[in-house]
């Protein structure tokens, strides 16, 4: 998976790219980043990229043509056209679905957005809009580095067991379902122990088990998941 990004502060992934699975991915090869700095594409002495809205209003908007440049510039460094993703409050709420349409995609570039917001004209020069959620924050550039940590996680041979993706939370394997409780040593703590049925050694009622905790883990928290028309 080959990655643009297009930010006016590159020096914000600098511990990201080096940091866990996806420093173990890049040495991997199976993950290939690409910073593109904003400022580079400014125009006049100041390389300025944004300016006032026209119509008048607070803040300042990011130029179309220096967004645009931007965009061209790191598919030339990545060698093909990307998914171009634009990051903002306004676009389709990410999930591990979305991860996966997004892994599964040789180049993705995202734009990551500062100040008031961009030039409207930009939307039609990307391929798809995407956001954390309904909330605001100063930069697209936290929202690119979620989402390319869960991409990640998804990349053959980066996590080292292959079945870890499938055995966790929203996951097809899961049904799409909370994931059930997890437990380690000590075997008691402070009080609070561990059920039996994980200490059995009866693998097919572990099984049972853990499904049926990841149907109640979903029932109780997150009933907008269950596929069962009893828990809605």
């Amino acid at each position: 998976m080959r990655v643009g990004i297009v930010t006016l502060f590159p020096e914000l992934f600098g511990a990201f790219v080096e940091t866990s699975f996806v420093k173990r991915a890049i040495a991997g090869g199976q993950l290939e980043v690409e910073l593109e700095p904003l400022r580079q594409h400014g125009l006049g002495r100041h390389l300025g990229v944004d300016d006032t809205p026209y119509g008048g209003g607070s803040g300042m908007v990011l130029r179309v043509d220096c967004v645009v440049a931007a965009l061209e510039a790191v598919e030339a460094k990545l060698g093909a056209r990307s998914q171009r993703v634009l990051l903002t409050p306004q676009g389709r709420r990410f999930d591990q679905g979305v991860a996966h349409d997004l892994a599964a995609r040789p180049d993705v570039s995202f734009v990551c957005g500062r100040y008031e917001g961009f030039d409207e004209r930009i939307r039609g020069f990307v391929d798809e809009e995407i956001s954390l959620g309904d909330f605001v924050l100063t930069g697209g550039e936290v929202p690119a580095m979620a989402i390319i940590e869960a991409c990640v996680r998804l990349l053959p041979g980066v996590l080292g067991n292959e079945e870890s993706p499938h055995e966790e939370s929203f996951s097809p394997h899961c049904g799409g379902l909370l994931e059930y409780p997890q437990y380690t040593r000590p075997a008691s703590y402070r009080g609070f122990g561990v059920p039996d049925v994980l200490v059995s050694g009866d693998h097919g009622r572990i099984a049972e088990w853990r499904l049926e905790m990841s149907r109640e883990r979903t029932r109780q928290r997150r009933p907008d998941l269950s596929s069962e028309e009893g828990d809605r």
